[in-house]
């Protein structure tokens, strides 16, 4: 018998201390909106996307960065002192083509950083956009795998759930797993694939963020491989690029 590599879900942040990453690919999830950002960043000719956890560093790193662009957001607005938001709509290829994306986010980033210093082997960027090139790596890797989902300010949501349970739907044939999030992920998402956005509609972060007239960015986000890439962390360069 052919031993398969094990694949764990973790909901939030606040659990991502109780699994041992060491040796395995992580996966960050944050649908809403950074790793759906960062994929369409990449996806539409930016050369790297540097992430980073505090306002001040993406300002600095912004500055000492030729051709550079700062954004992100908290609680879900442009912060200030940055040039752009965490929209992936404000990254066409005619603006983000050829430049550096310096982002950060309430969630995604923030998970990212937790995963590095919690010894991920390899991080590589999750989103609804790229479906099928994480799926196919992670087959192709032959590694334990842990689907980190971004959550919001460390509480539970559905939209990265979701995703972790379409990620488990198309490989969980691959890889041995012993895991309740895992099963329930993958539940809720064979339950509603076939009307995600009438589901999706429903959750609280969906309500937060249309309430900032965001509606179309968040139907974006949950459509399917329409930005095709694999977004890896360079461990020795600190940024993510795009691998295909």
């Amino acid at each position: 018998m052919i031993n398969k590599p094990f694949l764990h879900t973790i909901l939030s942040p606040k659990l991502l201390n109780l699994y041992n990453l060491t040796n395995s690919i992580v996966v960050i999830i944050d649908v809403f909106r950074a790793t759906s950002t960062i994929t369409t960043a990449l996806y539409n000719g930016a050369i790297k996307v540097i992430p980073v956890e505090a306002v001040d560093k993406c300002i600095s790193i912004g500055n000492s960065t030729p051709n550079s662009i700062t954004a992100g957001e908290r609680d879900g607005k442009i912060i200030e002192g940055l040039s752009h938001g965490n929209s992936p709509t404000e990254y066409p290829k005619s603006f983000i083509e050829g430049k550096t994306l310096v982002l950060t986010t309430t969630n995604g980033t923030k998970l990212l950083h937790m995963a590095l210093q919690n010894g991920a082997a390899e991080i590589v960027i999750g989103s609804f956009l790229n479906l099928n090139n994480i799926c196919n790596y992670l087959v192709q890797q032959n590694k334990d795998v842990y689907l980190g989902c971004s959550a919001w300010k460390d509480r539970f949501n559905l939209e990265d759930t979701l995703f972790a349970g379409a990620v488990i739907h198309t490989i969980k044939n691959h890889f041995t797993i012993h895991c309740d999030a895992s099963l329930m992920a993958e539940e809720m998402y064979a339950l509603h694939k076939n009307d995600m956005l009438s589901f999706i509609k429903n959750t609280t972060h969906w309500h937060r963020l249309a309430s900032y007239g965001l509606e179309k960015d968040l139907e974006y986000c949950v459509t399917e491989n329409i930005a095709p890439v694999l977004p890896v962390y360079n461990y020795e360069k600190g940024y993510i690029e795009s691998v295909f």
